[in-house]
């Protein structure tokens, strides 16, 4: 697991670690430019011509210290201050007086000289205005330069909150931070402005937060280690039995999909309860789940209470439509407390038209709706979904008391105190069935034991690491649905090594 920070947060580490354990803020700072120099000269960036863009804050010490570094190793490096003297803080002016007296060049126009490579300094963490005027001109020449750009600690523009761009923004093709990634390195847009981030250790560690530990975590490929463990003396039962609810006329698709994903998760029985038109396609498909239909003109409640007893955990929704009978489905298996339950897709449009039933619920249901779904269930546009889903996740989730798992390139996982932040994944999962295939992984370790938060935070991870695999397969124009499930099978054997280890 690693820590995403805010600026206050980690103003408020990097305090605590100058104050209560006294590192000065001239080491922290002589650290981070070596940190930068050590990055630069790794073979990646060509250092025959390099400008090093300095502001007024600390960033902008940090660059003076990179470009005294770069110059002691006699290679040929200039700075352009984009700040303000007046506004210079102590250690900032004492840096850029050292770089000085050593001879660093500073040039006072841009443009002069073709540089091969860039290192922005201009802005940190703190920026909380739009960019504009100079500072604007600055980062449009950058921009528009043929160098490389190495951002210190985050591209000057983007807001290490929400990553969001601030007028303008630098684009990077490296970043390096420091101690923590933040929240804008990963979240969009800011992530694209980032490039590859490299999170350096300079002397700040988590000691730095005392009790007030951050909201916003993320997994690393270390976490595949929180899977359920596989027990030598086990069998089918051992693993849970999971019952996906799901499917309609000409829809047997997202059954499947959820479906064979629990199987491939790990759970031991997987019970599929569909309308009986999907009875032969679905035979065919998943031989080795067990399967229940109802006749749509002769539904008896009885057959799902039945089934919802058999069960360890419950999804429902994918593919099920939204006529009267689903919604009475839904209803039915909202009470019963004791039962883990998974909401998805038609579910969730079910959900938007009466959330009453699951504020009524004791145990906490998970919901996984992507932006289009989140904007029905809380009536709001998607482009207020997309600007604050951090905030729409873990409103929704405190309200009704659920496990909301936001879906989009960054899903936020949110039980309406903390949030996880997924990393894992890219764009060839933008696929029909995708979701489906997460629906089933949720559940198939919730039917493992997992409890709920757990499973949904796990199974994402899982879900977009299994997309890694899938892409690195056959392609991300190529990918399926079902290659995502394959891929599963990969991660998870990587997952039994972590185990091994431990």
């Amino acid at each position: 697991m690693e820590y995403l920070v805010t600026a206050e947060e980690m103003k408020r580490c990097d305090q605590t670690t100058i104050e209560k354990f006294g590192v000065p803020s001239m080491v922290l700072m002589e650290r981070a430019a070596l940190a930068c120099t050590e990055e630069l000269t790794d073979g990646s960036f060509d250092l025959k011509n390099v400008l090093v863009v300095c502001g007024s804050g600390n960033n902008g010490g940090d660059g003076f210290a990179i470009a005294r570094l770069l110059h002691l190793r006699g290679i040929a490096v200039s700075v352009y201050f984009a700040g303000k003297e007046a506004s210079c803080t102590q250690e900032t002016r004492l840096q850029k007086n050292i770089c000085e007296k050593y001879g660093v060049i500073f040039v006072s126009k841009l443009g002069v000289g073709e540089y091969t490579s860039i290192v922005d300094a201009m802005f940190g963490v703190g920026l909380s205005r739009n960019l504009e005027g100079s500072y604007a001109e600055v980062i449009g020449y950058m921009n528009q330069s043929k160098a490389a750009i190495l951002a210190v600690d985050i591209a000057s523009g983007v807001s290490a909150d929400t990553g969001k761009v601030m007028g303008t923004a630098v684009r990077a093709d490296k970043t390096v931070t420091f101690a923590f990634k933040k929240i804008g390195h990963v979240l969009y847009p800011g992530t694209e402005y980032a490039g590859s981030v490299s999170v350096k250790d300079i002397g700040i560690t988590v000691d730095g937060f005392e009790n007030q530990l951050p909201d916003v975590v993320s997994y690393t490929e270390r976490d595949l280690q929180l899977l359920p463990p596989r027990l030598a003396y086990s069998n089918k039962g051992t693993y849970g039995k999971v019952l996906v609810v799901a499917g309609s006329l000409n829809m047997c698709g997202a059954a499947f999909l959820s479906a064979k994903a629990a199987y491939k998760t790990g759970a031991g029985l997987v019970q599929i309860f569909t309308e009986e038109s999907n009875r032969t396609m679905l035979q065919t498909m998943l031989p080795e789940a067990i399967l229940t239909t109802y006749d749509t003109c002769d539904f008896r409640h009885e057959q799902l209470e039945e089934a919802a007893e058999w069960a360890d955990v419950i999804v429902f929704g994918p593919g099920i439509g939204k006529k009267a009978d689903k919604r009475k489905m839904l209803e039915l298996l909202v009470k019963l407390q004791d039962k883990p339950l998974l909401i998805d897709a038609d579910g969730l449009n079910l959900l938007a038209e009466n959330p009453q039933p699951l504020d009524d619920r004791k145990r906490p249901a998970v919901v996984t709706p992507h932006v289009g779904e989140m904007s029905r269930l809380c009536h709001a546009g998607k482009k207020d979904v997309l600007d604050n889903l951090f905030q729409t996740a873990c409103t929704y989730a405190s309200t009704h008391g659920v496990i909301c798992v936001l879906k989009d390139a960054r899903t936020i996982v949110s039980d309406g105190h903390g949030v996880y932040v997924n990393q894992s994944g890219n764009n060839g999962m933008a696929v029909g069935g995708s979701g489906d295939v997460l629906t089933g992984i949720i559940a198939g370790l919730m039917a493992q034991k997992m409890p709920e938060p757990e499973a949904a935070r796990l199974g994402v991870y899982l879900h977009g690491m299994s997309g890694d695999a899938a892409r690195d397969r056959c392609g991300a124009y190529a990918m399926l649905a079902t290659d995502i499930i394959e891929g599963l099978q990969e991660i998870l054997i990587r997952g039994e090594k972590e185990h091994a280890e431990i």
